[in-house]
C-alpha cells in the first residue's frame, strides 16, 4: 500500500541515521500530502516546515513528532543490532 511505502522510505533514512536526509525524507513525505495541509494539522506554519524539512533543516522534536502525527505514523525504538554501527 502507499502508506507502507511511505513508511518503509522513512525507515530508510531512520536507518541512516544521517539528520540531513531523515529530515529531506520526511520533507518530500509532507510535501506529497501537501504542506498547507500539514501546516493546518501540526500547528507549523508552510515556511516553517519548508525550512526545518529540508536537507539543510533541522527540525525540532516537537516538530518531527507533529509532522510524523499528522501523518498518521509514530517513531518506536528497537534495540540497535550488535552487528551494525551506531549512527
Amino acid at each position: 500500500t502507499e502508506a507502507d511505502d511511505v513508511i518503509d522510505f522513512l525507515n530508510d533514512a531512520l536507518e541512516s541515521g544521517h539528520a540531513p536526509y531523515i529530515a529531506a525524507v520526511l520533507g518530500d513525505v509532507a510535501r506529497s500530502e501537501g504542506m498547507t495541509k500539514m501546516a493546518a494539522k501540526t500547528g507549523v506554519n508552510r515556511q516553517a516546515l519548508y525550512t526545518a524539512l529540508s536537507e539543510n533543516g533541522n527540525p525540532t522534536l516537537d516538530t518531527l513528532l507533529k509532522v510524523m502525527t499528522a501523518l498518521g505514523i509514530q517513531l518506536r525504538c528497537e534495540a540497535i543490532d550488535p552487528g551494525k554501527k551506531a549512527a
